[in-house]
C-alpha cells in the first residue's frame, strides 16, 4: 500500500504520494488487499460514498484502509486529509482495480476497510437507553444483505433505537448492506439478544410490548393503537418468524392492501411500519 502520510496534501493533493512521489500513478493490487471483496477478521470492507463518509462521520478511528478513484479526490479531502494526519493508508486506483476490491461494480468510487461494530448486549443497551417512546425492530431471520440495508436506511430515518439479532443469528453488517443503507448502519446500533425467554423479559421490563408483523390475520396496522415503547418482529422472507416467537409476542399486526399481490417484501413493509408509529408519536 502507497501511504500518502509523508507529506502534507496539498489543496488539491495528486493522485499518488509515497515511494512514486506525487503524480504518479500506482494501482491497488486487489489480491494483495486481503482478496477480492473479502475481509480480514473484525474488519468490513464498505463501499459507496453515503457508507464511507458516516463511517468517518462517527467512527472514524475505524478507519484501516481507503482506496478511491481520481475523481473523488475533491469530495473525500477531509478524509484524505484525516488519514494523513493519522497515518492511515489510501490508494489512489483505477475503476477496474475499485470494483475488483469492492465485489461490485456499484463502489461509487470509493472503498473503505473499517473495524467492524459488534453488535450490544441487551443489558447494556436497556441500561443506557433514554426514558421516552422508543421503535425497535427485532429480525427474525432476515438475512438478505439488500433487505437488511434497506431496513438499516429506513431505521435510521424514522430514529429506530436499535435493530435486535437473536442469539445464534449469522446477520452481520456486509459492504451490499452498508451500500444499501447509505449511511443507515452507522446510525442505528445492533443489539445482540440472549435466551428468548430472558430477553422477552428484559423487554417488558423496560416498558416495550412486541407486535408481530403477520402478512394475513393480523390487526389493521393504520387502525391499531401503537404502545409508546414498541418492538415490530419481523420474520424473514417466505417462511416468516418462528411461530412461538410470534405467539409471545403481544400484539399480531397487518398492512391491509389491495390484495393484488400477497404483501409488501420485508425492507418495504418495515417502511411503512416505522412511518405508521412515527405518525403515532
Amino acid at each position: 500500500m502507497s501511504r500518502r502520510n509523508e507529506h502534507s496534501p496539498p489543496s488539491n493533493p495528486s493522485p499518488v504520494w509515497g515511494k512514486q512521489g506525487p503524480g504518479k500513478h500506482s494501482h491497488a493490487n486487489p489480491s494483495a488487499a486481503k482478496g477480492d471483496g473479502h475481509e480480514s477478521a473484525g474488519e468490513v470492507r464498505l463501499y459507496g460514498l453515503n457508507a464511507v463518509q458516516a463511517v468517518f462521520s462517527r467512527r472514524p478511528q475505524a478507519i484501516r484502509k481507503v482506496y478511491l478513484l481520481e475523481s473523488r479526490i475533491p469530495q473525500l479531502q477531509p478524509l484524505l486529509k484525516w488519514c494523513v494526519a493519522q497515518r492511515v493508508g489510501y490508494r489512489v486506483v483505477d475503476a477496474g482495480d475499485l470494483q475488483k476490491l469492492a465485489a461490485s461494480a456499484h463502489h461509487e468510487g470509493v472503498v473503505a476497510d473499517v473495524l467492524r461494530a459488534e453488535p450490544v448486549p441487551l443489558s447494556s443497551w436497556l441500561r443506557d437507553l433514554p426514558a421516552g417512546p422508543h421503535c425497535v425492530l427485532w429480525l427474525d431471520g432476515v438475512g438478505n444483505p439488500h433487505n437488511f440495508g434497506a431496513i438499516l436506511r429506513s431505521a435510521a430515518h424514522f430514529g429506530v433505537a436499535a435493530i435486535l439479532l437473536p442469539k445464534h443469528a449469522p446477520l452481520a453488517l456486509s459492504g451490499a448492506a452498508a451500500r444499501v443503507a447509505e449511511g443507515g448502519a452507522e446510525a442505528v446500533p445492533l443489539v445482540r439478544l440472549g435466551r428468548e425467554d430472558n430477553s422477552l423479559a428484559q423487554l417488558r421490563g423496560a416498558g416495550f410490548q412486541l407486535a408481530a408483523t403477520v402478512v394475513r390475520g393480523g390487526g389493521d396496522l393504520f387502525a391499531t393503537a401503537l404502545p409508546p415503547r414498541l418492538i415490530y418482529v419481523l420474520g424473514a422472507e417466505g417462511e416468516g418468524m418462528s411461530p412461538a416467537l410470534a405467539a409471545a409476542c403481544d400484539l399480531r399486526l397487518s398492512i391491509p392492501g389491495s390484495g393484488a399481490v400477497e404483501s409488501l417484501n420485508v425492507a418495504a413493509a418495515t417502511a411503512v411500519l416505522l412511518a405508521q408509529w412515527a405518525l403515532r408519536r
